[in-house]
């Protein structure tokens, strides 16, 4: 059984610290789920809203209110089929926390499949008390795995800037991460002078961005651990939009040092810079393919912009956009066949689209607002990221590739804009399947 929109939009409002989160879109066919509130023992966190808010901003399922389930068990022994049947719930989640030592809890959790009549996975995740909220994310995506044979990215982060005081004589720019659903939101640098263009290295331990603080575009590598910086790129002219490679020696970069804006690599070890493109256009905007052999970017060369690949061997570019006027901001799907870019439609309106790399075909559009940019994918490449504006302020949206079910991401403080997904990140807790 499936359900509609109607049921998908139950969860409307859920505040995080420094974001609401909207569903403001659902989708016809997605599956219903029951995350029967976990026995908890006294004086833990309720995690059962985390993961059924989890699974809600998949796109993949429609948590089902407690109010409306028939039982509530809390071990195998206890799961009536009967009972999720009538109502239609195809998969059923309960889960037991406990207090392990006086700083550390664990939770054990069941996943059930109704139609099928059996326990498809469990496991039990430990941690520290404190971080309750990465524990739920850990069995959220423990629990994604397990229904949808795919990872889930919801201990992934997301890395923004927000403005505060813009259109003001001094707005103050902050770079902040936060948890995928918005929470636990973290400052790693704020200035008087703008920031941008965001971007994690492949093992998510340095980030790289463009700062002004030196009264010209600079390009640094953030150590996150250290807060060590690192300046990469700061000739006469443009510095911007760099991407690391996937193995992490390298970023690609735009430069105009000597004299058009061309699109280049630098070492991080040895700082040798190599011009890729070669052209009296503006080229810029570089994104890496998979396997690191090309690069893909924005480039006016044909008189309006358009997204070109370039092969690092024979520097050779082709292109890869054909319809409308306006495609620009490339980022590579992690299947590395597919492509997501801002596409201006005939409306005049700027949206998320993506297409496949080895097809020249009609790009299918993902966002539907009037000024969508800057994209960025989630590592299991389910979910988008997207700046987007609401009120005359600048949000965060978030669109699922495949459920499409849309989210708004409003912050409280400010405008949020250059959004960037982080890669799967190392946990420092305990998890076991049973």
């Amino acid at each position: 059984m499936k359900v509609t929109i109607a049921m998908a939009m139950l969860l409307l409002c859920i505040g995080t610290l420094g974001f609401e989160i909207v569903i403001d879109r659902g989708n016809d066919e997605i599956s219903p789920v029951a995350v029967v509130p976990f026995r908890t023992a006294a004086g833990l966190a309720d995690m059962t809203p985390i993961v059924e808010f989890d699974l809600a901003r998949s796109g993949q399922f429609a948590p089902m209110k407690s109010s409306n389930m028939l039982s509530f068990p809390h071990t195998p022994e206890d799961v009536a089929y009967r009972d999720w049947q009538v109502l239609g719930v195809e998969y059923v989640i309960i889960g037991d926390v406990v207090e392990t030592t006086t700083t550390e809890m664990s939770i054990t959790y069941h996943v059930f499949d109704v139609t099928l009549e059996r326990r498809i996975h469990g496991g039990t995740v430990s941690g520290p008390r404190t971080q309750h909220r990465a524990i739920a994310h850990l069995v959220s995506d423990e629990v994604f795995e397990a229904i949808v044979d795919e990872r889930g990215a919801f201990s992934t982060k997301i890395m923004y800037v927000l403005v505060q005081g813009r259109g003001t004589e001094f707005p103050t720019y902050q770079l902040q991460i936060a948890d995928s659903d918005g929470a636990n939101v973290r400052t790693i640098l704020e200035s008087e002078f703008p920031i941008m263009s965001p971007t994690w290295s492949p093992d998510g331990t340095k980030i790289c961005y463009v700062t002004f603080e030196t009264g010209r575009s600079t390009v640094v590598v953030h150590e996150l651990a250290t807060g060590e910086r690192e300046t990469i790129a700061s000739f006469e002219g443009t510095n911007s939009a760099p991407a690391f490679s996937p193995d992490g020696k390298h970023v690609a970069l735009t430069l105009s040092r000597d004299g058009n804006t061309e699109i280049y690599t630098v070492g991080l070890e040895d700082r040798d810079y190599r011009r890729i493109t070669s052209h009296r256009g503006i080229d810029t905007e570089p994104s890496w393919t998979k396997d690191g052999s090309s690069l893909v970017f924005t480039s006016d060369r044909a008189g309006n912009p358009q997204l070109y690949m370039v092969n690092l061997r024979s520097l050779s570019p082709k292109r890869l956009t054909f319809f409308g006027d306006y495609n620009a901001r490339p980022r590579l799907h992690p299947d590395g066949d597919h492509l997501l870019y801002v596409h201006r439609a005939d409306n005049d309106k700027y949206h998320i689209v993506w297409q496949s790399l080895d097809v020249e075909g009609q790009p299918r559009i993902l966002t539907s607002n009037v000024l969508d940019e800057s994209p960025s994918v989630s590592p299991n490449g389910m979910m988008v990221v997207f700046a987007t504006r609401e009120n005359n302020r600048g949000i965060l949206g978030v669109v699922s590739l495949y459920g499409q079910v849309a989210l708004k991401l409003p912050s409280t403080q400010g405008d949020v804009q250059e959004p960037s997904w982080s890669p799967f990140l190392p946990s420092n807790l305990t998890s076991r399947d049973i």
